[in-house]
């Protein structure tokens, strides 16, 4: 018999209306997007928001940076030549990184709207002539992989330097205060922070823009007051002054941009929440009111130093008169709770598209939201950001001791956003190859030149985030590569859907009422729980609907592209279902779109098998006992894992999630069949 499908594309109704016999889903309506050109109120409202979330890491870097740009292992005093050269550099690192590598050109890198280093990799991955070439792709995909395990080290990193570098205005309004003070202090914020993640950010949000407008208004005024004494300060803007300070220092300019980098962190932030805002409203924030706040900061602090060089040891806190140290303690904590915020949710969002590309393990997604599909909160990253954070303040003690660790996990970004940028250009671009690399190249000297004056400090501290960064990419791409292992075993014997349609016709196994839902990862052949099925109960249900959720290198899939259905004889269905990298699978969902499109399931008759496997590590000399294909067969590289790979592995899918709970799948309806596989 021909098992070609009659495909059913009725437009879906409302699933939300399917009545009493339809199935509950959990999970917020679709995100919606922003509009691709805001103007006027809605531009105001979107410019605001994006304030504070995403600038809060870029925005607070006044507190430490200028700092630690004059700490004594430098060598360079406060004096006219040397604050002009460092404000020169500060200023043409915030041009040349921000705003013309960022905003200019890597924000037009977008998947969809959406940016960030896993979106950036996606986007590669869906253009045949970027990722062609197993090499080629492999390089890709490691370059994309380090890249968001960079990210992770920094969601750990930025809440303790932010929050660290606000407590330690502490010292400056009580001289006599302990160290340790500022330590507790910036603890007991930490732990108070991520203990209200579990309650989402949906009604406190709204004050994050806000306060990070009186954050920027109050560092560009104390900025202000100071430039008004001393307005030379302002000739640092010329380029000159920093060749100069080069020229002059030599070595210890080099090195001194190990301290330089810190005014840039957060850049990332800009355009990974590119999809939430839209290039418009970060550009119009940007250029119309941070950029200029910042600049007046940094210069005003630039001008304390000159008039009192003793200034040196906080010459943030120092800009405020003595009476408003304590409000400015208060705000100065505020924005780094939102800069800190903003890099938190960051991590959710990161770890769910990570879920999503099957670069981790199935994790607890929490919709704090009822609303907003954005809205995520995840206990296992929560948990596990919490301790690096907490751990992080207790080891360095001070933002001084902690400026090495944040340079490299910065730097090493933005080297390999500009790697896979140069990928994005000639592919989707179609730049040529000379246009690419000068483009690039102009890049990669600024971010290899930073990058550099860092790596100097990995026995200060450095080794953190590259220790953070290996042990997440390690188990990141052993997850992935463990996955294609397990499903080519899973599915090397895959019996063609004819072929069992025809054995069903001819044997005519009993059938009992109802449906059964049998899930699998691939939309082609018999799922190998819907075989265990057959062999071991010999019986089939009325109505057979073989699942699959696919997740497509796409931001989102629209809800009418959903769900595909597809009828065959003897009851069977397929029904697959397509989501993108940010949005979070719904079964229910899927069934009752599924409903409007003619496939008749109620969810009191619905059963859902789903396999789950016992995986076994072979030893040395040990031989496969099942057939098909060794899972590391010659498939090229991304394929071959190591002994103690496969082992991380096991433990990974022993503690990953059940599909039954991240699916949203009623539990009480669910048939688990076991299976063993070797590796």
């Amino acid at each position: 018999m021909s098992a070609e499908p009659s495909r059913s594309e009725v437009p879906a109704a409302d699933p939300s209306a399917s009545g009493s016999s339809g199935f509950h889903s959990a999970v917020p309506r679709e995100r919606e997007h922003v509009e691709a050109s805001p103007t006027g109120k809605r531009l105001a409202f979107l410019s605001l928001a994006a304030l504070g979330v995403v600038f809060g890491d870029i925005g607070t870097s006044p507190l430490y940076s200028i700092k630690e740009c004059f700490r004594p292992e430098y060598g360079i005093e406060p004096v006219r030549q040397n604050v002009y050269g460092v404000l020169s550099l500060i200023v043409w690192a915030l041009i040349l990184v921000v705003c013309v590598k960022y905003l200019v050109f890597i924000m037009r890198a977008d998947n969809r709207g959406e940016g960030g280093i896993l979106a950036l990799l996606a986007l590669l991955m869906q253009d045949g002539k970027a990722a062609s070439g197993s090499k080629r792709r492999y390089v890709l995909v490691v370059l994309g992989i380090f890249g968001a395990a960079l990210l992770y080290g920094d969601g750990m990193i930025t809440p303790a330097i932010s929050v660290l570098g606000a407590m330690e205005g502490l010292q400056i309004a009580a001289p006599n205060l302990h160290e340790a003070t500022v330590v507790i202090s910036t603890v007991i914020i930490l732990f108070a922070l991520f203990a209200l993640q579990k309650h989402g950010t949906s009604r406190v949000g709204g004050l994050f823009g806000p306060i990070m407008m009186v954050w920027f208004v109050s560092i560009g005024a104390l900025g202000i007051a100071e430039i008004v004494r001393a307005p030379a300060i302002l000739q640092a803007i010329n380029p000159w002054w920093g060749i100069a300070f080069f020229v002059q220092h030599g070595t210890a300019a080099f090195l001194l941009l190990g301290a330089v980098v810190l005014v840039v962190t957060g850049s990332e932030a800009l355009y990974a929440d590119m999809g939430h805002f839209g290039k418009r409203p970060i550009r119009l924030a940007w250029f119309g009111f941070v950029f200029p706040a910042l600049l007046l900061n940094y210069f005003g602090q630039g001008a304390i130093l000159l008039r009192d060089p003793s200034a040196v040891a906080n010459p943030f806190y120092l800009l405020a008169p003595r009476v408003l140290l304590y409000p400015l303690l208060i705000i100065a904590t505020l924005a780094a709770i939102v800069a800190s915020q903003a890099l938190i949710s960051g991590a959710f969002s990161l770890m769910q598209q990570s879920v999503q590309l099957g670069y981790s393990p199935r994790v607890t997604i929490v919709h704090t939201s009822s609303r907003e599909a954005g809205q995520i909160f995840i206990p296992e990253v929560n948990d596990v950001l919490r301790i690096g954070t907490i751990v992080i303040v207790l080891a360095f003690k001070t933002t001084s001791n902690l400026s090495a660790a944040y340079g490299i996990a910065v730097t090493g970004t933005m080297v390999i956003t500009s790697l896979l940028f140069y990928s994005v250009a000639r592919s989707r671009f179609q730049w040529s190859m000379l246009k690419a690399a000068l483009v690039t190249g102009g890049f990669l000297i600024v971010d290899v030149g930073l990058m550099a004056a860092n790596l100097v400090k990995i026995e200060y501290g450095g080794w953190v985030p590259i220790a953070i960064a290996v042990s997440i990419f390690a188990l990141m791409s052993t997850w992935k590569r463990g996955r294609i292992m397990l499903n080519r075993v899973l599915h090397s014997g895959a019996l063609p859907l004819d072929v069992f349609l025809d054995d069903v016709a001819r044997r005519k196994p009993t059938r009992v009422p109802g449906t059964a839902v049998f899930m699998s990862s691939s939309p082609k052949g018999v799922p190998v729980v819907l075989l265990h099925h057959v062999k071991h109960n010999k019986v089939l249900h009325d109505q057979v609907v073989l699942m699959s959720i696919l997740t497509l290198e796409v931001p989102e899939v629209d809800p009418a592209d959903r769900v595909t259905l597809e009828k065959f004889e003897e009851g069977f269905w397929r029904l697959t279902a397509r989501y993108g990298f940010m949005q979070t699978p719904d079964v229910p969902d899927v069934l009752n779109r599924a409903r409007t499109m003619g496939l008749r399931a109620k969810a009191l008759d619905t059963t859902f098998y789903l396999g789950r496997e016992r995986i076994i590590v072979l030893g040395k000399g040990e031989k496969r006992v099942g057939r098909g294909p060794a899972p590391d067969a010659d498939e090229g590289p991304v394929l071959q894992m190591a002994r103690w790979r496969k082992k991380l592995f096991v433990v990974m899918s022993r503690n990953a999630r059940s599909a039954t709970e991240f699916f949203n799948i009623p539990p009480n309806r669910v048939v688990e069949l076991g299976a063993q596989v070797e590796f």
